[in-house]
């Protein structure tokens, strides 16, 4: 069950400056966060640009530098998918709600719309929001990915590099060995990743309490191969042959060039990401409106 957040106080605000319209949405942003008289703090690189480009600013304000720990109420996080995947990782396991704002496309993650983002401040700092907790999936092998891009929000991907030819993947759940996939990829995807790059590949989709997760071939060289559904407490392994003696591994679209024939383990991270929700904001409503489920532009004729 949702939990209910009623009080804020102290804001971390996070964005992606390249985004068209940013510096307008930041403004409005701002603007409200300051009229609810909320503590707020900006990340480094936001703050520099809004700077540099002569744009709004609050009158007081904290600069959050690379690497520093922080603690408040609400982390905003201002762009699409990626930047609300990027504020996941700077908040780490710090348990702070993370609301996201939609400057992109699609966003399944961010909650407000471009349009909302007023209303939206002025709802949640008068009735709070509710959070739901998502799992992590962790890649626990030692020497393979640098310290910072070990854990993913959305999925591990092991894939073949650039034209190459396919990998094989031998793959064994809690012990036991499953099978080995001779294709372009593989997707270890959380139910968070069941709809971003596993949604293509034909998986499942998965509420985000579920306790489980998804492996999912890319582009299998054996039709009948189908994703697989794992209880996310089962330790996941992997061995990985290419031809060219390298593959990718991606995590969270993060990727690292590795040498073939690397074992990878895998399993679920020791912390959730908490993701903000309005209140009356269901996952079903962002299913509906997201993928345009029941949409038929026939009736509207």
């Amino acid at each position: 069950m949702a939990e209910n957040y009623p009080h804020i106080q102290k804001v971390a605000v996070f964005g992606s400056v390249h985004k068209q319209g940013f510096a307008k949405a930041s403004t409005e942003l701002l603007q409200c966060l300051e009229k609810h008289q909320v503590s707020i703090l900006l990340d480094v690189r936001m703050e520099q640009f809004l700077r540099s480009n002569h744009a709004y600013l609050p009158a007081t304000y904290q600069v959050i530098q690379k690497g520093d720990s922080f603690d408040v109420d609400l982390a905003l996080s201002l762009g699409g998918d990626g930047t609300f995947l990027k504020t996941a990782k700077r908040v780490g396991s710090a348990g702070i709600p993370i609301l996201g704002i939609n400057l992109g496309n699609l966003g399944f993650l961010v909650d407000v719309k471009g349009d909302e983002i007023s209303a939206a401040i002025d709802e949640i700092m008068a009735d709070g929001f509710n959070v739901e907790e998502r799992s992590l999936i962790e890649v626990v092998s030692p020497n393979v990915l640098p310290a910072e891009d070990t854990i993913a929000l959305n999925e591990v991907a092991v894939l073949k590099q650039d034209t190459s030819s396919m990998i094989k993947v031998h793959t064994s759940l809690n012990g036991q060995y499953l099978c080995t996939y001779r294709a372009d990829g593989l997707l270890i995807s959380t139910p968070t990743g069941s709809t971003a790059y596993a949604l293509s590949v034909g998986a499942s989709i998965l509420m985000p309490q579920n306790n489980s997760f998804i492996v999912s071939p890319v582009a299998p060289h054996s039709l009948n191969l189908r994703p697989v559904i794992v209880p996310d407490d089962w330790q996941i392994e992997l061995d990985v042959e290419s031809r060219n003696n390298h593959f990718l591994i991606a995590v969270d679209g993060r990727s690292v060039v590795c040498k073939s024939g690397m074992h990878l383990v895998l399993k679920k991270a020791g912390y959730t990401v908490k993701v903000a929700k309005r209140h009356g904001h269901t996952y079903f409503q962002t299913l509906r409106e997201k993928l345009m489920w029941g949409a038929d532009a026939r009736l509207d004729a």
